[in-house]
């Protein structure tokens, strides 16, 4: 009889397809890649406004392009659905509120927190003049 106990391979190059749960685990931690790109895209535009007005006006119509455009509004999808509505299901659970003896239901909170979201977008939208 062996001393070592039986361990199942686990392949390194697909574990993550095995179940949907994992699927969704790896899109979500993909968003990173996201994250660093637009901390570099913040930097060269830092850069590019430290330096002439040219180079100014050039950082601000590459963003203008049409593929510029499409890609932050895919990022934008990709990071409502990935980050921001998952992380609003799971507030209820972080964050449960209790009114005397009985929980507030959860749908409560998550509509709470659409609501809070909602209010602070359009105030922001309104102090940048789109309103």
């Amino acid at each position: 009889m062996s001393r070592n106990p039986y361990v199942r391979p686990i392949s390194t190059t697909t574990w993550y397809m095995r179940h949907g749960r994992y699927k969704v685990y790896v899109l979500r931690e993909l968003t990173s890649f996201l994250v660093m790109f637009y901390s570099f895209l913040t930097i060269y535009g830092l850069s590019a406004l430290t330096g002439s007005a040219e180079r100014w006006d050039a950082f601000l119509a590459s963003q203008q392009s049409t593929a510029m455009v499409v890609f932050h509004g895919v990022a934008l999808l990709y990071f409502l659905f990935f980050q921001t509505f998952p992380w609003f299901k799971l507030a209820p659970k972080a964050m449960p509120v209790q009114i005397g003896e009985k929980k507030l239901p959860d749908s409560y909170i998550i509509i709470g927190h659409y609501v809070a979201w909602l209010a602070v977008s359009v105030f922001i939208l309104w102090l940048a003049g789109a309103f």
